[in-house]
């Protein structure tokens, strides 16, 4: 067949891109795309890159080299993890180019830049500028808070809004804080502490603690939500799956002039009382189709932690599905 023709095809890297920065240390970035592409025999001398193996494939690689190319032009360095990304995209045929994801930054400063690394993020963080309420759903490493804290900082920084409120619901505690020792912030700190972590890893570690004195970034429980109307904000609800249906509820009616509303959570991970429904799961039913709003799901696949978590996310969901096909729905295991 035509698909299974054997070809060879030179590929010129422009010179002025350095062939440590497109091969990486010692070829590992060469060595990477071998691996991903057992059938091909790639060679590279000086500026040139001979690849020879099947049509289709020796076609994908010359679209993986001109990507990465693109990304060095751009200053953007490249590392394994954004070449094994970049394939993945490539070989979904998305109409969006990896070059496009691996250089949308966000935020730039204190010597790096944030941006997206896989075509779901890319997505996200799109939607996040289309949508008034967009809600980011996916396994924890996938960046979803981390993002959206990132766009909230971006957007604080542009002057699209004039502060940014930061929320979790306070499980654990059931969020009775009031019976909890010291200040507010000191009774929510353990479960506000990502949220602060995000801030602080982008911005300065002086001017976190003047904003929130200012009254700029707030950072509080759910329950402090109740009663208000934000207007020109960039509020961020976190951990959205351990809210009820009456506290999503509660939560998104808050939403006032000129602000935008970002809802994260992973629904795999719910710590409600047994019978308590999740209103991260019932808010899909509710508002899907709705104008204005954006439902975004991640996976896996865009974790973008330590290797080692995607297969762990992927052997829990396994997992479930085993266990709830073996369960019935009254909780006895079926026959088999």
């Amino acid at each position: 067949m035509a698909e299974s023709a054997t070809t060879s095809h030179r590929i010129v890297v422009p010179p002025a891109v350095p062939m440590v920065g497109l091969l990486g240390t010692g070829d590992e970035y060469l060595r990477t795309v071998e691996r991903a592409f057992p059938q091909l025999d790639l060679h590279a001398r000086g500026n040139e890159i001979t690849v020879t193996g099947p049509a289709a494939e020796v076609a994908l690689v010359e679209r993986l080299l001109d990507e990465l190319v693109v990304v060095l032009r751009t200053g953007a360095p490249l590392s394994v993890d954004s070449v094994e990304r970049s394939i993945q995209m490539l070989r979904v045929d998305a109409a969006e180019r990896p070059a496009d994801v691996l250089t949308a930054d966000i935020l730039s400063g204190r010597g790096r830049a944030i941006r997206p690394k896989t075509l779901n993020q890319k997505r996200y963080v799109d939607a996040i500028d289309k949508h008034t309420i967009t809600f980011g759903i996916g396994p924890a490493g996938t960046g979803k808070t981390y993002l959206a804290v990132a766009k909230a900082v971006q957007a604080l920084q542009s002057k699209q809004v004039s502060r940014i409120i930061l929320t979790r619901p306070a499980v654990e505690a059931g969020e009775r804080l009031g019976f909890l020792p010291g200040t507010l912030y000191e009774k929510i700190d353990p479960y506000l502490r990502p949220l602060y972590d995000a801030l602080r890893d982008m911005l300065d570690q002086e001017t976190v603690p003047r904003l929130i004195t200012d009254g700029v970034i707030e950072v509080a429980p759910l329950a402090y939500m109740r009663g208000r109307s934000l207007n020109s904000a960039f509020i961020i609800l976190d951990e959205a799956q351990n809210t009820s249906p009456e506290q999503m509820k509660m939560f998104l009616t808050r939403l006032g002039f000129d602000s935008k509303i970002v809802v994260t959570g992973d629904v795999t991970q719910i710590d409600l009382p047994v019978g308590t429904s999740s209103g991260l799961k019932v808010v899909q039913q509710i508002l899907d189709g709705l104008r204005d709003v954006h439902f975004c799901w991640l996976t896996s696949a865009d974790v973008v932690r330590h290797r080692l978590v995607s297969d762990i996310v992927d052997a829990y969901g396994r997992w479930d599905a085993a266990r709830n096909a073996e369960v019935g729905p009254r909780g006895v295991r079926g026959r088999r």
